[in-house]
């Protein structure tokens, strides 16, 4: 018997005991391959020499120093990583122990930035609907996956959100999808005139859509039409990259194959590999020179922010990606991923559309493909796919609410880096069996679609 709240309270989990590359392994001795990153996060795979061995030679130094004190020698060396890799314009990094801390501190950051400068008035945060940017009240409330926010609304801040860039489910007859992206977003500027130009902090997206829809990308010219409305009303774009970026689209940061760059952005999974919590803001220079022109501090906090272990983890991942030249794999992998999931699955009816970027890719599993409608939501579909694939040493994320946060299911892919061809083949294998197992079974439990 478990003293552990786990996730699901009703669920026997496996214990894991160890792993190595791109395995898991249980305390039965069964390995499981890690085709999803657990969360999109262990883009080195497990138990990776380099990363262990800069984690000791860290330990031996200095484990904690509180940053109302101190700054380390690793923290600095990460910042200065991340601000020379990352496009002109953004040259400050604010460290923090993961994903929503990150969204959290971003929010605050932004609102603070417009009572520096005098526009104390501004005060509504804008994003999409079908998002995803963390677990906590801020970042909850920034979201829009409706399952995630439903019961706890009533302590929710108050935000508003716009369509997200779906093609596959929003996209009219006849519409190209340049028209469609250029419709979508120009929802931003009737939301913005509706709250008023002068009174909107920011917009939040994520670059590529990550674990609410599976792995969506935006289409061509939606993020630059984005940009420039921001720029026309002074408002911040800020993009959540923390399940999408860090090379898992196939560049470092997945917003620069869209062309723009954001004025706030988030990362973390993929920034420290899993190996410690680290997540991080990553800002332009005129937020900085607000601060620092103003109050001359960022009134924000957390015990273990720049965490000296968690710094010397994700340096040694970004060494590592750098250095084995990882993207390239990612790219070249990401391909191969893409064409054999197509070779299995485009002529199943019930997967509706394969999409996603480099080693981030997405399966919407539908009930008939011809009409795009969804399975019955209580059927837990995406439950079944998942203990199928389990029981054949497959992880994968799948996920329900797809659609509107009650109906549809899809399965999320986020191998790490390392990857080769034949694992490739051998994660779409048994993905087909444990699907084609886990319809059968559904359809047994309810054939009223068919």
């Amino acid at each position: 018997m478990s003293n552990i709240l786990h996730r699901s309270i009703h669920a026997g989990l496996p214990v894991a005991v160890g792993g190595c590359g791109i395995e898991l392994i249980d305390s039965d001795g069964k390995t499981y391959i890690d085709a999803s990153g657990g969360a999109a996060v262990s883009c080195l795979g497990h138990g990776h020499p380099e990363v262990v061995a800069a984690l000791h030679t860290q330990l031996d130094k200095i484990a904690y120093a509180h940053t109302g004190f101190f700054t380390t020698e690793v923290a600095e060396r990460l910042a200065n990583r991340l601000v020379a890799d990352a496009p002109q314009g953004i040259d400050r990094v604010y460290l923090v122990s993961g994903g929503s801390e990150a969204i959290e501190a971003a929010l605050k950051m932004a609102r603070q930035y417009f009572v520096e400068k005098g526009e104390s008035q501004r005060r509504h945060i804008i994003a999409r609907r079908q998002s995803y940017h963390g677990n906590t009240l801020g970042a909850l409330a920034a979201g829009g996956n409706e399952w995630r926010r439903a019961q706890f609304r009533p302590l929710l801040i108050e935000t508003h959100h716009i369509s997200p860039c779906y093609s596959y489910r929003g996209r009219l007859t006849g519409e190209s999808e340049y028209e469609y992206g250029q419709r979508v977003a120009n929802e931003l500027e009737a939301k913005i005139l509706e709250l008023g130009p002068d009174e909107v902090i920011a917009f939040v997206a994520e670059t590529v859509v990550g674990a609410t829809a599976g792995a969506v990308p935006p289409v061509v010219g939606y993020f630059k039409l984005v940009r420039e409305i921001c720029d026309r009303y002074g408002v911040l774009l800020m993009l959540d990259e923390v399940m999408c970026g860090m090379g898992r689209t196939g560049t470092l940061h997945a917003f620069e194959q869209e062309g723009i760059v954001p004025d706030i952005m988030t990362i973390a999974k993929g920034l420290g590999g899993g190996y410690q919590p680290i997540g991080a803001v990553l800002l332009g220079n005129h937020i900085y020179d607000a601060f620092a022109s103003g109050s001359g501090f960022f009134q924000h906090g957390h015990t273990y922010m720049g965490h000296p272990m968690a710094a010397a983890a994700a340096l040694s991942v970004q060494d590592v990606i750098r250095e084995q030249a990882l993207l390239d794999n990612v790219a070249k992998m990401g391909d191969l991923l893409d064409r054999r999931l197509r070779e299995r699955f485009d002529n199943n009816h019930h997967v509706g559309e394969i999409r996603g970027r480099g080693l981030f890719r997405g399966i919407e599993i539908v009930a008939e493909r011809s009409d795009k409608s969804p399975f019955d939501p209580a059927l837990k579909l995406n439950a079944v796919v998942k203990r199928e694939a389990m029981a054949r040493g497959l992880m994968v994320y799948p996920m329900g609410g797809t659609i509107d946060g009650s109906r549809g299911d899809h399965v999320l892919l986020a191998p790490p880096f390392i990857i080769n061809a034949d694992q490739v083949d051998a994660i779409v294998d048994r993905l087909g069996d444990a699907l084609d197992a886990a319809i059968a079974a559904t359809m047994g439990q309810n054939s009223m679609h068919y």
